[in-house]
């Protein structure tokens, strides 16, 4: 028996990463999963992956910074499934790194639509669907970082802190406003996670910014503060699952103790 089983999951991001990880792992565990992100290739590859396992999924096309599109994929979710029990708000992007006086307010404005926009878009249009399943509630998970919340001195990643640190509050405030309603709202704040994120990171004059951590003996985490997507997705799990039913308005940082540090 899962720890999910009879669940349906909704997850932003889930062509990779973290959210694939998620996705993978809430499957296993017995949970009905719509994959949602604009990665149509990998996508589908996931919810291929899963049925291919056994489970049940789909995949439907995201983009978390368009208001139709979030609500459309959350209606095709429960449309699929009968029903939402997990809302995972998990896509999400490093974008432009660079001095306050250089990044521009297109860049600012595209990090914060997808981290923080996309956030509140996929909250507000789960939340109806929670609140359907009555005193089983349900479980909303964000993924936010350790930067913006515990760590600031990644050079030049203002808007992409900022965003993370609005998350944090959005599930705060979220949390108590929903928890009449056997609702759970928390986050997750990877520190160093192996994915693909850094490769779409564009860093500039980040080194005219001054700003340099330095561990002269290394960091004395566990394994370094460097861990893997299906760490979190284990914590995820956790959040998701009844294991976690009286917490609700927490941050938990997944990075060995990492960001203790700085």
């Amino acid at each position: 028996m899962g720890m999910l089983d009879g669940k349906a999951a909704f997850i932003t991001g889930a062509a990779s990463g973290i959210g694939k990880a998620a996705a993978l792992r809430f499957a296993r565990e017995g949970a009905k999963v719509a994959v949602a992100d604009t990665d149509d290739s990998d996508g589908e590859k996931v919810a291929t992956e899963i049925k291919k396992s056994g489970g049940a999924a789909f995949y439907v096309h995201c983009d978390v910074s368009d208001e139709k599109d979030v609500k459309q994929a959350i209606d095709q979710a429960v449309a699929q499934f009968g029903r939402l029990d997990i809302a995972f708000a998990n896509a999400g992007v490093n974008g432009v790194w660079a001095p306050l006086d250089e990044l521009t307010p297109e860049e600012w404005d595209k990090t914060i639509a997808i981290n923080l926009r996309g956030t509140f878009l996929t909250v507000h249009y789960a939340v109806p669907h929670l609140k359907r399943n009555g005193s089983a509630g349900g479980s909303i998970l964000i993924t936010s970082s350790v930067n913006g919340t515990r760590t600031f001195s990644n050079p030049g990643a203002s808007a992409y802190s900022v965003s993370k640190a609005g998350q944090v509050a959005l599930m705060k405030m979220a949390a108590l406003e929903l928890g009449r309603h056997n609702i759970r709202v928390n986050a997750i704040c990877p520190g160093k996670i192996h994915t693909n994120i850094e490769e779409s990171t564009k860093k500039r004059d980040t080194d005219k910014i001054g700003i340099e951590v330095r561990l002269p003996k290394g960091s004395p985490a566990i394994d370094g503060g460097q861990g893997e997507p299906e760490e979190v997705a284990d914590t995820c799990l956790f959040l998701a699952s009844d294991l976690s039913r009286h917490v609700s308005g927490v941050e938990i940082f997944v990075d060995g103790g990492a960001s203790l540090l700085r």
